[in-house]
C-alpha cells in the first residue's frame, strides 16, 4: 500500500496523495535524487497485471517524454517497482480549467482566449512531434498558481484505447469529436474539435451538447449542431464565434488544418474583434437525401456507454470513459469495398484495351485508339485519387527505413511506437491505418516495429541542429557527419533527417548522421508597400509574404492608425521571417485647450511611468507578440498603450497619463494573456 513516507525506486519519496482518477492514482513526492518535488502517477493494480496493456503504455509515455515545453506538464520519466508501474511528471500545482469554469460561471471573453492560446501552443508542440492528445477536455488542462495553462496526459490516452475499454468508446463524451464518436481514424483536427468544445464551455459556462446517456450525448455530436456563440451572448465577438464553430466542423477537412492557423485566428480576434478574417467553408451539398447515423453505429456507441469505466476526477487524471479510435467505420468499409470493385473494373478495361491495340482488334484507326486511351486513364486516375485522397501503402515486414521512405513517397506523414516483438529489429510488426484503406494525403500512419534490446535513435525531426545534437548524445549516441540540402517543408536550421534513420535501434555509442535544412531554395520574399495602409493591412501583408514585424507608435498629423513609414524599402528582397520595422500614427497630439481670463482657471496633466523590468519572452529567438497596458483609476479602465515588441525592448518604461492625482493600476498583458500589475502615482502638472 502506497503512504506517505514511502520510498519508490529509492529515490521518490511518497510526501503525500493528490488524487484519484479512473486508471491511476497520482501522489506528491521528492525526488531525492535530483532535489525537487515531482508528481507519481502509479497505474491501479488492474492495469499493471496487464503486460500487454503496462507496454503499451510505457511506449507511449516514453514517446511524450521527449517533449518539452511551458504549455505541457513534462513527463520525466516512466518506470516499475515491484508491482508498482508508474510514470514521473512535473508538479503543477494550480486548478483544473474544468473547477475554474464552475468557480466562475463563464470566463471573459480576454482570458478565455488567452487560455486557448496556450492550449493550442501545448497541442501544436505534440503535433508537431507526431503526437495526438485524443482527449482534450477542461479537466486535462491545469492553471497553475502562476497563471500558466499546462496540458497534461499527453499520449497517454492513445495508450489506453484498446486495454483499459473494450468496446468502441473513446474520450471524454461531452468533448468527443464526430469521427471518435464514430470510431474513425483520428489525427491533430480531432485534438482541434475538443479544443473548440472546451472554448465554448469556457465562453458560455456550459458545454454545447447535453443528454440523459453517453449515447445521446454521442449523436449529438455526429449529427446536431451547436447554438452559435453570438447567439447565446451577444457580448461575445462574432470572429470569437466563427472561430469556435470552425473548430468543432462535423467534418475534419472543414476545421483548422493546424493548431498554428488556430493560434493566428484567436490572436487576431483580440484586435478585431468583429473582422472578417475567419472563413467557414460550407459543406458540399450531397444530392441525395440526408443519411441519420446507421443501427451498426448506433450499436456501437450503445455498447460503448455499458463498458465505460466509472469517472474519478482529479487534478491529473480526471473522467477517463475513453473512446477507441481503432475500429474501421463500417460504412467506410462498405465505400472501399464498393471503390476496390470499381477500380478492378477499370483495370480489367484498361488491360483488355491495350491487349487489343497490340492485337489488331480495334482496327488501325488512330483516332479510335487515342479515344480509348483518353477514356480509359482520366477515369482511373480520378478514381484513385477522389476528393484527394490516397491509399495507404502495406508496410508490414519492411525494414523501418523503406517503410518511412514508402510513406514518405506517397505523401502521408509517420509516427513510431516501438513495441516488443519476436522479429528482428527496426521491422515493421503493425500499421494503421491498413494497407489500401483511403485517406487524406498529409494524414499520419502509424508504425508498430520491433525496437530491439539497443538504443532508440530520438525523433529529432524538425529540431535545430543544437536540440538535435543534445538528444542524440543524451541518448548515449554520438552525432556523426553533418550535412545541408535544400528543402520546402522543413524550416532553415532543422533537421530533415538522420542515418540511420529515427527510431531504428542501434548499439550505444553508435554514430547518427544529421542532414539540416538550408530552406526552400530561392528562399526569400518582397518586402511590401507599408506606407499609407491601415496598420491591420499592414500586418495582413507581412504575414501573407512570410515576415514578421516590429511597430512603433508616433504622434503625426497623418490619419490615426495608418503606416507613415517603414525601414525595408518596399519591392526589396529579404530572407523569409526577416523583421520589418514601420511606424504607425497616433493622430494629432491633442492641444490642451487653454484657460480663458474669464473662468482664471489654470489646466492640468497627470502624468506617471511605469518600468516592466521582468522579460515577458521566453528567448531572443521568441516571435515578436502584441503587448497592451491598460489603466485603471478612479473606477475606470482604458488602454493607455498597445503596440508589438520583442525580447530585445525589455526592460521597458511606458509613459503613463492618468485622469487624477489619485494612483493606479496598470495591468500588462501580451498576446491577452497578463504578464504582470503594477502601481502607479501621478504627479500633477499645470499646463
Amino acid at each position: 500500500m502506497i503512504g506517505p513516507g514511502m520510498m519508490i525506486s529509492d529515490r521518490y519519496e511518497i510526501i503525500d496523495k493528490v488524487g484519484s482518477g479512473g486508471m491511476a492514482d497520482v501522489y506528491k513526492a521528492k525526488d531525492h535524487r535530483l532535489n525537487r518535488f515531482v508528481a507519481i502517477k502509479v497505474l491501479r493494480q488492474e492495469y499493471s497485471s496487464d503486460a500487454k496493456f503496462v507496454a503499451k503504455f510505457r511506449a507511449e509515455a516514453q514517446s511524450v517524454a521527449g517533449l518539452s515545453h511551458p504549455n505541457i506538464v513534462n513527463v520525466y520519466d516512466v518506470d516499475e517497482d515491484e508491482n508498482y508501474n508508474y510514470i514521473v511528471m512535473e508538479l503543477v500545482e494550480g486548478i483544473t480549467l474544468k473547477k475554474f469554469i464552475e468557480k466562475k460561471g463563464k470566463l471573459d471573453v480576454n482570458e478565455a482566449v488567452g487560455i486557448a492560446v496556450q492550449i493550442a501552443q501545448g497541442m501544436e508542440a505534440a503535433h508537431d512531434n507526431h503526437i495526438i492528445h485524443r482527449d482534450i477536455k477542461p479537466q486535462n488542462i491545469i492553471i497553475s498558481k502562476e497563471g500558466k495553462v499546462k496540458v497534461t496526459d499527453f499520449g497517454i490516452a492513445k495508450a489506453a484505447t484498446s486495454n483499459t475499454i473494450t468496446s468502441n468508446a473513446m474520450g471524454s463524451v461531452h468533448y468527443i469529436s464526430p469521427e471518435q464518436a464514430r470510431g474513425g481514424y483520428s489525427d491533430e483536427k480531432s485534438d482541434i474539435y475538443s479544443l473548440g468544445v472546451t472554448m465554448y464551455e469556457m465562453l458560455s459556462g456550459n458545454v454545447p451538447f447535453e443528454g440523459d446517456s453517453t449515447v445521446a450525448v454521442a449523436l449529438s455530436h455526429i449529427q446536431e449542431e451547436a447554438v452559435p456563440l453570438h447567439e447565446l451572448d451577444p457580448e461575445i465577438p462574432m470572429s470569437l464565434s466563427k472561430i469556435v464553430r470552425k473548430c468543432m466542423q462535423k467534418k475534419p477537412e472543414l476545421r483548422y488544418l493546424n493548431a498554428a492557423a488556430l493560434i493566428a485566428d484567436l490572436k487576431r480576434a483580440v484586435n478585431e474583434p468583429d473582422g472578417e478574417y475567419v472563413k467557414l467553408e460550407s459543406m458540399v451539398v450531397d444530392p441525395s437525401p440526408t443519411k441519420k447515423i446507421s443501427d451498426i453505429e448506433l450499436n456501437a456507441i450503445k455498447e460503448a456507454s455499458r463498458t465505460v469505466d466509472p469517472v474519478r476526477e482529479d487534478a491529473y487524471d480526471a473522467e477517463e470513459p475513453y473512446y477507441e479510435d481503432d475500429a474501421i467505420d463500417p460504412k467506410l468499409e462498405k465505400i472501399l469495398k464498393i471503390c476496390s470493385a470499381v477500380v478492378a473494373v477499370i483495370i480489367i478495361i484498361g488491360v483488355v484495351l491495350i491487349i487489343g491495340k497490340f492485337a489488331g482488334w480495334w482496327g488501325h484507326s488512330g483516332k479510335s485508339k487515342d479515344v480509348a486511351s483518353a477514356t480509359a486513364t482520366p477515369t482511373a486516375t480520378a478514381a484513385a485519387a477522389e476528393d484527394g485522397q490516397v491509399p495507404v501503402p502495406g508496410i508490414v515486414g519492411k525494414t523501418l527505413e523503406d517503410a518511412e521512405q514508402l510513406l514518405t513517397d506517397n505523401k502521408l506523414h509517420w509516427q513510431l511506437k516501438p513495441v516488443e516483438a519476436d522479429e528482428d529489429p527496426n521491422v515493421v510488426t503493425d500499421q494503421e491505418p491498413a494497407e489500401g484503406e483511403m485517406v487524406d494525403e498529409g494524414a499520419r500512419v502509424t508504425i508498430y516495429y520491433s525496437q530491439g534490446s539497443g538504443v532508440a535513435i530520438p525523433d529529432v525531426s524538425n529540431k535545430t541542429e543544437a536540440d538535435a545534437k543534445t538528444m542524440i548524445e543524451a541518448a548515449k549516441l554520438k552525432v556523426g557527419s553533418v550535412s545541408e540540402e535544400y528543402n520546402n517543408t522543413v524550416a532553415k536550421g532543422n533537421v530533415i533527417s538522420t542515418d540511420p534513420v529515427i527510431g531504428s535501434s542501434v548499439d550505444e555509442g553508435t554514430s547518427v548522421n544529421l542532414v539540416i535544412s538550408l530552406g526552400a531554395e530561392g528562399d526569400q520574399a518582397v518586402v511590401p508597400n507599408l506606407v499609407g495602409k491601415k496598420e491591420s493591412v499592414a500586418q495582413e501583408r507581412l504575414t501573407a509574404a512570410g515576415l514578421k514585424s516590429k511597430v512603433t507608435y508616433i504622434y503625426s498629423d497623418k490619419t490615426k492608425g495608418t503606416v507613415i513609414s517603414q525601414t525595408q524599402k518596399s519591392g526589396s528582397k529579404v530572407e523569409k521571417g526577416s523583421i520589418v520595422q514601420y511606424s504607425v500614427s497616433l493622430g494629432s497630439k491633442a492641444v490642451e485647450p487653454t484657460a480663458t481670463p474669464k473662468t482664471e482657471e489654470t489646466s492640468y496633466s497627470y502624468e506617471g511611468s511605469v518600468t516592466v523590468s521582468d522579460n515577458p519572452f521566453s528567448s531572443p529567438d521568441e516571435d515578436p507578440a502584441m503587448i497592451k497596458v491598460v489603466l485603471t483609476q478612479d473606477g475606470k479602465s482604458q488602454a493607455v498603450w498597445s503596440g508589438t515588441l520583442q525580447y530585445d525592448d525589455f526592460p521597458k518604461e511606458f509613459p503613463i497619463k492618468g485622469w487624477s492625482e489619485n494612483s493606479g493600476t496598470i495591468t500588462v498583458s501580451k498576446d491577452g494573456q497578463t504578464i504582470g500589475t503594477y502601481s502607479v502615482d501621478f504627479q500633477k502638472i499645470a499646463k
